[in-house]
């Protein structure tokens, strides 16, 4: 998976809590990333990974 595909993919996540299907634990899950794509992201993409998830384990209780 290249950067900007993995980049696109954060940005789209993190728009919003709401959105026409539903809430933002209807729709979203945890972004797992294999240790390759890790590795090739930057410090900006890591840290919005990891905010995701934060979110995500703070609205919806998901767990690593």
């Amino acid at each position: 998976m290249g950067k900007g595909l993995i980049a696109a993919a954060i940005v789209a996540a993190l728009c919003g809590c709401s959105t026409a299907k539903g809430s933002f634990c209807a729709v979203s899950s945890p972004l797992h990333l294999s240790g390759k794509a890790v590795d090739m992201l930057s410090d900006e993409e890591a840290r919005a990974v990891l905010a995701y998830n934060r979110k995500g384990a703070k609205l919806c209780g998901w767990r690593p």
